[in-house]
């Protein structure tokens, strides 16, 4: 039996996996028909969309895909529905200040849904203007680390990138960030493909001017909450303003 039961965790593994993908292949797609529908259907003259797409690429969504998601956004075909942002505010474990950032064309299911989930893992919802304060609208660009054999360091993306705006660059281990203002975000972007480096995703993001410690307990409840929240279709982006420190995610790990 235990072969078995190894196949069926294993299949289970796979179908979480494939239902995660799947979900993350919804909201990429959301993220650009609604940048289509914004600024229009030609990524040479909307960076939101060329930006979109990339990212959509990076995560292997088929071309098809994209190119029908851009043709429902800009109106040359028919069937897109009409998304809505909404931001949430709230408080995770250990007083975490968190942003939920939804796009949905049901206003009623997305706050009720987001509540649901908050309350029932450790969180609480918090009126508009309760935590957005400690967090500044960014640009950010993540940059493997790794590119085709050759290891960048911090110097590398700094020279590439500070004429362009880059305010800060910080090591994440197997990649980089390069934070600047939104308004800068394409110039940045541009500089990294005139340098030839690779970059994972350039997005206009939610940054904490400050961040709260987590032991291993509140880790693990937060990482929880955070992964109840992506779950959600209508939940395109969660931000909040905790760190968890190299010898915490270790031990969770093992």
């Amino acid at each position: 039996m235990s072969g078995h039961s190894k196949w069926a965790t294993t299949k289970h593994k796979k179908a979480v996996i494939d239902a995660r993908r799947g979900k993350m292949f919804a909201k990429l797609i959301k993220n650009i028909e609604v940048a289509a529908r914004m600024g229009g259907g030609d990524p040479g003259g909307n960076p939101t969309l060329y930006d979109a797409i990339q990212k959509a690429k990076k995560s292997s969504v088929p071309n098809d895909n994209i190119d029908r998601a851009v043709k429902r956004g800009s109106g040359a075909e028919s069937g897109g529905a009409d998304y809505t942002t909404i931001m949430y505010e709230g408080y995770g474990p250990s007083g975490v200040a968190m942003l939920i950032e939804c796009l949905t064309d049901n206003k009623n299911r997305a706050a009720m849904e987001v509540r649901t989930a908050m309350t029932r893992n450790g969180g609480s919802l918090a009126d508009p203007g309760s935590v957005s304060f400690l967090f500044h609208r960014k640009g950010v660009v993540v940059v493997p680390a790794d590119q085709e054999g050759k290891t960048l360091a911090e110097d590398d993306i700094l020279e590439a990138t500070l004429d362009a705006g880059a305010d800060d660059v910080n090591d994440l281990g197997e990649a980089f960030e390069v934070v600047s203002e939104p308004t800068d975000l394409v110039g940045v972007r541009t500089a990294l493909q005139a340098a030839g480096i690779d970059y994972d995703s350039a997005e206009a993001s939610f940054v904490p001017d400050m961040q709260v410690e987590l032991d291993k307990d509140a880790a693990t409840k937060m990482f929880r909450l955070v992964e109840a929240l992506e779950d959600l279709d209508d939940v395109q982006n969660v931000y909040a303003n905790y760190d968890v420190s190299g010898e915490v995610m270790e031990s969770l790990d093992a």
